[in-house]
């Protein structure tokens, strides 16, 4: 496919990145349609409007059996996104549901290994772990992920590095496994910033520090945190988690005072 899919994607402004796909349509091939068309469904599932992503996916139905690999699996892979994602409400998420999209993320995996598109296979895997969202289940989903990324040689493939690991630790953190929650979170961090994304960096440090608070490691905790505060702020971007997290860690160390300051904090900036 010559267009580049993540230079049209904002994940942070779904409307615009519609606006980019719909552009791209007239120029695109037959194929590069369907695929454009997939990720026009998407957008409308990250704003919730499944009945529109579902929509707009049976449009292309017909056409996708003879179109190509990229192209079927990407189909199933949305979905699979219109039944179950982190876009979903928890009472959505019934049993008709989960099994819907368990059956197309599955599929999608299939395609995509069948086609060496490793890193949609992978996607695929990572969906899953909102069909099987108990902890244990989601670790086991992300061991599988994690597998498959770290067998790629696809430059695609390993940009799941930082985003399976994290995921991988929230699981173990869930369950109180801080130790290798701990392990998992380190090396998200230092998948990071081999990207170099200073926003992404951050966040990676603030899952670490959160982890270390749930280990009594609080000055530890304390201190990544007093620096994220420093950062984000210097970035114009006040983070009300980071100050949420310092006002437990000051709770913690019995210093009510500071805990209230950041307290205050956390509300101005919601």
């Amino acid at each position: 496919m010559t267009i580049n899919l993540s230079e049209l994607w904002d994940f942070n402004n779904s409307e615009l990145s519609e606006q980019r796909f719909r552009s791209a349509l007239p120029t695109a091939s037959a194929n590069e349609v369907l695929i454009l068309q997939t990720q026009i469904a998407r957008t409308y599932g990250l704003r919730g409007d499944f009945s529109q992503a579902r929509q707009i996916l049976a449009e292309i139905e017909p056409q996708i059996q003879n179109s190509s690999a990229e192209a079927q699996a990407r189909y199933y892979l949305e979905l699979g996104r219109t039944y179950s994602s982190a876009a979903h409400p928890p009472e959505s998420q019934t049993s008709e549901a989960r099994e819907l999209a368990r059956s197309a993320y599955l599929h999608a995996f299939e395609l995509a290994q069948d086609a060496r598109l490793d890193h949609l296979a992978i996607d695929a895997l990572h969906m899953m772990t909102f069909v099987d969202s108990a902890p244990e289940e989601q670790i086991v989903w992300n061991h599988k992920a994690i597998s498959a990324m770290q067998s790629s040689s696809q430059p695609e493939a390993r940009k799941w590095e930082g985003t399976l690991h994290n995921n991988l630790g929230y699981a173990l953190h869930t369950l109180g496994r801080y130790e290798q929650a701990l392990v998992e979170f380190e090396l998200a961090l230092a998948a990071r910033e081999r990207e170099g994304e200073a926003g992404s960096i951050r966040i990676a440090h603030w899952m670490i520090a959160w982890t270390l608070r749930s280990m009594g490691r609080l000055n530890e905790a304390l201190g990544i945190q007093l620096r994220l505060e420093v950062e984000c702020d210097a970035a114009g971007e006040p983070d009300p988690y980071v100050f949420e997290e310092l006002e437990n860690l000051y709770r913690a160390l019995d210093n009510t005072e500071r805990a209230g300051f950041y307290a205050a904090r956390r509300k101005a900036s919601q």
